[in-house]
């Protein structure tokens, strides 16, 4: 997606860094994963999906482009065996991506042979701190995308300031070259007032491998995920390469649909016209970087 590729600086998530997607519940993280690897499939690369939470759909994942064949995944019953898993893939030197999804869910033994209520303060934290250390320098030889998704939590008794946190304690935010904060903004409604998608807004607000705090609006729509056309119509009249009149898109001086349903509707219908509207805004993205 152009946009989001432009918001994280490097035209897509950096090889051989560790990522964090954290954000609030139905906010697009796992959504955001699953277009990572369908997109890294797509290019040839192999991908593993470690679902702590068990909560993998493969319908909606084979939707998005996922190919299920080739996709490795693993449903781990501890968070000390998830992170096994995570260490042998990276080490391994065959995987292009690696999705933990997510943080918040990983459970250690201690916790798993204890009783419902048990004090076991830190412990998710240790757990993660160790693994952090050891992963780090095998992600980078490997050029692995190893990405962590995580869940927000909000600490008690904050007056001032921002009350939300993310758990699994402080190694995560160290170690992570990017942290993407991930929110629904609004929902999508077709005519007859029928929820088709939310809109997106995602931040980088941690950034090693380029200028941190850039911004991307998207929509994922229910069927579809992502959408592609949605974003290159926005990215084309930001860039003044389509224009709007009132309600009407038009494009070379040719109008091309009244609102953006429709003109939406009428990129996906017409490959042609997408792929020369795409070769446009690349060529002013690579432009605007000399």
């Amino acid at each position: 997606n152009l946009l989001i590729d432009r918001a994280l600086g490097v035209g897509g998530f950096p090889r051989g860094r560790i990522v964090e997607i954290f954000g609030p519940e139905s906010s697009g993280k796992t959504t955001l994963t699953l277009t990572l690897i369908a997109q890294a499939q797509k290019r040839g690369g192999l991908a593993a999906f470690i679902d702590v939470e068990h909560a993998l759909d493969p319908q909606y994942a084979r939707r998005l482009g996922v190919n299920l064949d080739d996709l490795l995944v693993s449903q781990p019953s501890s968070g000390e065996e998830a992170l096994q898993i995570c260490e042998a893939l990276v080490r391994s030197n065959a995987i292009d991506v690696v999705v933990l999804d997510s943080v918040a869910a990983l459970v250690t033994k201690q916790e798993l042979d204890g009783e419902i209520g048990d004090s076991t303060v830190g412990a998710q934290a240790r757990l993660m701190s160790a693994a952090m250390r050891k992963l780090t320098s095998f992600i980078s030889k490997a050029r692995t995308v190893c990405v962590f998704t995580n869940q927000i939590r909000e600490k008690i008794g904050v007056m001032f300031g921002n009350p939300e946190t993310t758990p699994g304690g402080r190694a995560l935010k160290f170690f992570s070259s990017v942290r993407v904060d991930i929110r629904r903004i609004s929902q999508i409604k077709a005519s007859d007032g029928t929820v088709m998608g939310n809109r997106t807004k995602i931040k980088c607000v941690k950034n090693k491998v380029a200028p941190p705090f850039a911004e991307a609006e998207f929509d994922i729509m229910f069927n579809e995920g992502i959408s592609s056309t949605g974003s290159l119509l926005d990215l084309a009249l930001e860039m003044e390469i389509v224009q709007k009149r009132g309600s009407w898109f038009s494009y070379n001086g040719n109008q091309l649909a009244q609102g953006r349903d429709a003109a939406k509707e009428m990129l996906k219908n017409d490959p042609a016209l997408y792929e020369e509207l795409e070769a446009a805004v690349l060529t002013k993205l690579n432009e605007g970087k000399k």
